[in-house]
């Protein structure tokens, strides 16, 4: 079993993510995540976007996780 402190939750900052994990960049490209928005939290980003928040924790934790795969 995995532990859960290295996972990405809504309530992180996008900087922080960012910070971490440099490899999330596309990902929040992808979702239209702009560099303005970097010191909100996830979560707020997301459903200004009208985004699913799980959508995007789940793409950003399957990067860090599986960094040279897809979801696919």
């Amino acid at each position: 079993m995995l532990p859960f402190d290295p996972f990405i939750r809504p309530s992180m900052t996008i900087r922080d993510v960012k910070a971490k994990h440099p490899g999330t960049r596309p990902i929040f490209e992808s979702f239209g995540f702009r560099e303005v928005c970097d010191d909100c939290s996830i979560e707020i980003v997301a459903r200004r976007q009208g985004i699913a928040v799980f959508q995007v924790v789940d793409a950003l934790n399957w990067a860090i996780v599986n960094p040279t795969g897809s979801p696919e």
